[in-house]
């Protein structure tokens, strides 16, 4: 919310709405807000079980390069990409939900498809690059 001469000053600030929420808009936002907490909850869940990995195998003292395969949990903690209203596995299956989870509906227009895949494709690039970046300063870690 703006604050103006007639909004009182001890009014709390509202986030600004967005115009885009429950609308889906091809390789931009394919999932309304029960898919984004979904995610969410799947990338915190994600990050715990990297963390408790890479515990785990310096308690057990393994190798330092086995200590990569923290890549694999943190580049599944970081597809949740729950910022970012967009989903990559809906997107490679032509679906998007603003409903209730479970209620997905197809894309039928080839190019908004096509845009959506072009979309995920960049997530799981991401994705993957921040999986690898974890498992290599895991390797390089002096512990």
């Amino acid at each position: 919310m703006i604050l103006s001469a007639t909004t009182p000053a001890h009014a709390p600030l509202q986030p600004i709405a967005r115009t885009d929420e429950g609308q889906y808009r091809p390789g931009v936002c394919n999932i309304g807000p029960a898919e984004i907490a979904r995610r969410r909850r799947a990338g915190h869940v994600g990050a715990l079980i990297t963390i408790a990995l890479l515990v785990v195998l310096v308690v057990l003292d393994v190798p330092p390069l086995a200590r990569l395969i923290v890549a694999l949990p943190a580049a599944g903690a970081a597809s949740g990409h729950s910022a970012f209203r967009f989903c990559a596995g809906f997107a490679s299956r032509g679906l998007f939900n603003f409903s209730e989870l479970g209620q997905e509906q197809s894309v039928g227009d080839p190019a908004s498809r096509a845009r959506d895949k072009a979309r995920a494709n960049q997530i799981l690039i991401g994705s993957v690059a921040i999986g690898l970046a974890v498992g290599v300063i895991a390797v390089l870690l002096p512990l």
